[in-house]
């Protein structure tokens, strides 16, 4: 079973996955496919605000927040990684839940990248946004780092994050079926 969905002009088609006994989702992953990254990274910049920085959570997002700071001129992004690294010169962290990593994990923000936040705006890009979990905890290491945050956006809202405005996105991802109908 499979979503087709156009995204930024272009067609693809998304397997569906098991996320319980009820609900299924469509794997969406940008990674491996350049010229979705490179569409999608246009229209999210046509409706961005003003910021001074972008900031995505590791793994997903990372090609679409290295595209969109590359098409946009940006000389520098940030990531909240999902552990500490040797070449951090400090890390603070913040828990989350994210519906497709099993259990609870962190996110980690290096200091000297929380110095550079510190007064600016700061803009939260993600590939999907589905319960929100990740986007709360990417907010709260911004605020942890006295950024102020310019907006939220993401390729896909899936599930209640349609509903929400308080996020940017350029497509609807639906929940599904056991046999591959969208969820009501």
């Amino acid at each position: 079973m499979d979503h087709k969905i156009t995204i930024a002009g272009l067609e693809r088609s998304l397997p569906l996955c098991k996320l319980n006994d009820d609900i299924y989702i469509a794997a969406f992953v940008i990674f491996g496919d350049p010229e979705l990254t490179v569409a999608a990274a246009r229209e999210l910049l046509k409706l961005a605000p003003d910021y001074d920085y972008l900031i995505s959570a590791e793994a997903k997002g990372i090609p679409l927040v290295h595209e969109m700071a590359r098409q946009h001129g940006d000389e520098k992004y940030f990531l909240a990684r999902k552990a500490p690294k040797l070449y951090m010169t400090g890390v603070f962290g913040v828990e989350v839940d994210s519906i497709t990593t099993a259990g609870t994990q962190k996110l980690y923000l290096d200091t000297l990248d929380a110095e550079l936040m510190h007064g600016k705006r700061i803009l939260i890009v993600d590939d999907v946004i589905s319960t929100g979990n990740s986007l709360t905890a990417i907010e709260r290491l911004v605020k942890g780092a006295g950024g102020h945050i310019a907006g939220n956006m993401a390729i896909l809202a899936e599930g209640d994050a349609i509903g929400r405005d308080d996020i940017t996105y350029l497509e609807e991802l639906p929940l599904f079926t056991p046999d591959g109908k969208v969820l009501e």
